[in-house]
């Protein structure tokens, strides 16, 4: 892992914030609570165990049909995880009301160019104050809450995209923990390396950030579970808010399976979010990648427009409100 980021100047505010919506749930052991509570007498047994041999089964088709997420769709996102109304918009209300606010949302972006895909992207592994049983600062939700959401996605039309904030685990030790779920056609990726301390460091206290190396080893496991379960494209979100927060991001290498996505996730008013969305951007060497765009409904001042992010004049793939 790349030396720890220290904060300075305008992201010192964006830290504090998010330290401030760390530690302004529940503590650790409630939150284990909370979770049993939710996830309580959800529908759906043991998900299907992976296939081992998918050379015969023609290729699954996304929501609305094909294979290809972008550049044919444009995604739209709604992010977060049930525990805590300030992790994000997707936790506030059932997947199912979720769902249906999310088409709204989604709506205004549809083109006759990129058709809106919604998306929602739920913390799988969410960042936490305390070790844990694993000690590792994170808090994994369990199966049922997950396959929850799944099947809202899925009545919606809608992909899901499992995103990590792996405290002092690495990244690929939570991916492997999700293969069932990810050789589903419709389940994509999303790494938060803002969340990936290392020790003695809590999550919130610094800036995380991840090895472009990491990021490799992540995206060749998932395009080779496309490749071996005949599936369609799927997504890796990668979220940063600073430039370093992925290390060496350069020598990322794109792959031919995924839509690798570089996500400008700060909040602020208009101008700086686009002069900071223009800095990170996929350009030179990660031109190949496509560009994000986070929305934020309390932080952003005022909240951008979808008819003014469509007028950007690089207008993003993926825009996920938080």
């Amino acid at each position: 892992m790349p030396e720890r980021v220290q904060p300075s100047g305008r992201e010192r505010a964006e830290v504090e914030r998010r330290r401030r919506l760390l530690l302004s749930g529940l503590g650790l052991a409630g939150l284990v609570a909370f979770v049993i509570g939710v996830v309580s007498g959800a529908g759906g047994g043991d998900p299907a165990d992976p296939v081992d041999d998918a050379e015969a089964a023609p290729v699954a088709e996304l929501p609305g049909g094909g294979t290809t997420i972008l550049p044919d769709r444009r995604v739209v996102a709604y992010y977060g995880a049930p525990r805590d109304p300030a992790l994000g918009t997707l936790g506030i209300g059932t997947p199912d009301e979720m769902a249906e606010r999310l088409d709204k949302q989604a709506r205004p972006y549809d083109t006759e160019k990129q058709p809106v895909l919604p998306a929602m992207e739920l913390i799988s592994t969410v960042a936490a104050q305390e070790p844990g049983e694993t000690g590792d600062y994170n808090l994994q939700e369990p199966k049922a809450l997950i396959e929850k959401y799944h099947a809202a996605a899925r009545a919606a039309g809608a992909i899901l995209i499992l995103d990590i904030q792996p405290g002092h685990a690495d990244f690929m030790s939570e991916v492997r923990r999700l293969e069932e779920f990810l050789v589903e056609p419709d389940v994509s990726l999303a790494l938060d390396p803002e969340w990936h301390v290392r020790p003695p460091d809590v999550p919130g206290a610094v800036i995380g950030s991840v090895d472009a190396a990491e990021v490799n080893e992540v995206s060749a496991y998932l395009d080779d579970l496309v490749a071996s379960q005949n599936l369609p494209q799927k997504l890796l979100i990668l979220h940063r808010f600073t430039p370093n927060m992925v290390a060496d991001v350069e020598t990322l290498e794109p792959r031919d399976n995924l839509a690798i996505v570089l996500n400008s996730d700060g909040f602020s008013d208009p101008v700086n979010k686009v002069a900071k969305y223009d800095e990170l951007r996929p350009r030179g060497p990660t031109d190949e990648f496509y560009p994000g765009f986070k929305l934020f409904y309390e932080e952003d001042f005022p909240l951008m427009t979808p008819e003014e992010v469509l007028d950007l004049k690089h207008p993003p793939d993926f825009i996920v409100y938080e």
